[in-house]
């Protein structure tokens, strides 16, 4: 049976379960949220992605009703929140701190408020043990906040968070104080305990890698304003603006002046070198002002010209930065012009065919890269 693709966003009849309209957040002469309009819909995992200060704790402070808007309105299930008191939202944060309680267990800290809800005892103990085996804590129910690791002290703020079965989980950086390693595999871990509870979660981070890999759908945010929000794929393959090309991953941002036949444009963008060929669905003007980005990894690295490739430029290897998987060589074409090529390292060094100062072709095709108006 083929599984059926989770997009409530391309649905005209899903329902969204947060709906920001028109919110506008001001501190005195700041402006932190602008203008804005967003749905986001149930079960999704939803991250908000920008580097500090573009609004998305902000974003994420009104949704815990610790900030209230100073224009607009934020709906949680068709009801406007504002009226409503933190504690008493459907709703439940957890910092990137943590915030356990150190004199109590574990089991104590996940039981908190559940016992604060004047929740029935025998009820209590169910759910925290459900909370306990969710998030493989079993083991250490008695131990205290200080004696198990960073990586499981995350774990028992989730279970703490999630007790209560909150509709919408907010998560501030969640993964912010774990090494590389924990990280990864914490963002799993993560993206399966959201499945199985299925609660709505919206995580701020500035990790775009974290974003990528936990999320149904990211919105890029930038002084106050979302630039884009899409699926990763999408938001990686088609960005809509230089600005997320550049923010998402790596990428060869070149600036021309764009000629159009059909669906083909030709970008002249340097002395002395071949215009840039592309494919695109948008219309420029003769002369118009584009930007033609390029991830690293669809540029290949040959000694010889290519045949038959819609782009070639030629030029030397002026550094490479070794990956282990995977190299990228940055190459200074004759107008000093520097562009990325990534190539897997499938072969042991020794066998390796390129070195610096080593005179080499880049081509990529008409369909590899992507044609920005701005």
């Amino acid at each position: 049976m083929a599984q059926t693709v989770f997009e409530p966003w391309n649905d005209p009849d899903a329902k969204p379960i947060i709906q920001f309209k028109n919110v506008t957040k001001r501190f005195g002469d700041f402006t932190a949220i602008d203008d804005l309009t967003i749905d986001i819909y149930e079960r999704e995992f939803f991250a908000l992605l920008g580097p500090s200060g573009c609004g998305k704790t902000t974003m994420m402070r009104m949704l815990a009703g610790f900030e209230t808007p100073t224009d607009g309105t934020i709906l949680l299930q068709g009801k406007d929140i504002a009226p409503i008191s933190p504690n008493k939202r459907a709703v439940n944060m957890m910092f990137q701190s943590y915030a356990l309680f150190p004199h109590l267990s574990v089991w104590e800290n996940i039981a908190f408020g559940l016992k604060r809800d004047k929740m029935a005892k025998d009820q209590i103990a169910a759910r925290v043990d459900e909370m306990l085996r969710l998030t493989r804590l079993e083991k250490f129910a008695r131990r205290k906040p200080h004696q198990i690791s960073g990586g499981q002290r995350q774990r028992v703020a989730l279970a703490r968070s999630l007790a209560k079965a909150p509709k919408l989980l907010l998560l501030d950086e969640p993964l912010g104080a774990l090494d590389k390693k924990l990280r990864q595999d914490t963002q799993f871990e993560l993206m399966d305990i959201q499945e199985k509870t299925g609660t709505t979660f919206v995580i701020v981070t500035h990790d775009q890698e974290e974003a990528m890999t936990v999320a149904s759908r990211v919105a890029v945010m930038d002084h106050g304003k979302i630039i884009q929000v899409a699926t990763p794929a999408e938001i990686y393959e088609t960005p809509n603006s230089t600005y997320v090309a550049d923010f998402i991953g790596d990428v060869n941002l070149i600036e021309g002046r764009a000629e159009q036949d059909g669906d083909k444009v030709r970008v002249a963008w340097a002395e002395g070198q071949p215009a840039i060929v592309g494919t695109t669905t948008r219309q420029f003007d003769k002369g118009q002002t584009c930007h033609f980005a390029i991830r690293p990894e669809k540029v290949a690295i040959t000694a010889t010209k290519p045949e038959n490739i819609a782009n070639a430029v030629k030029g030397k290897i002026h550094d490479i930065a070794y990956l282990g998987n995977i190299s990228t060589y940055h190459v200074a074409l004759p107008n000093g012009h520097m562009i990325k090529a990534q190539a897997a390292n499938n072969r042991r060094l020794s066998r390796r065919s390129f070195t610096w100062e080593d005179d080499v072709w880049l081509s990529w095709t008409d369909t590899a890269g992507v044609l920005l108006e701005r």
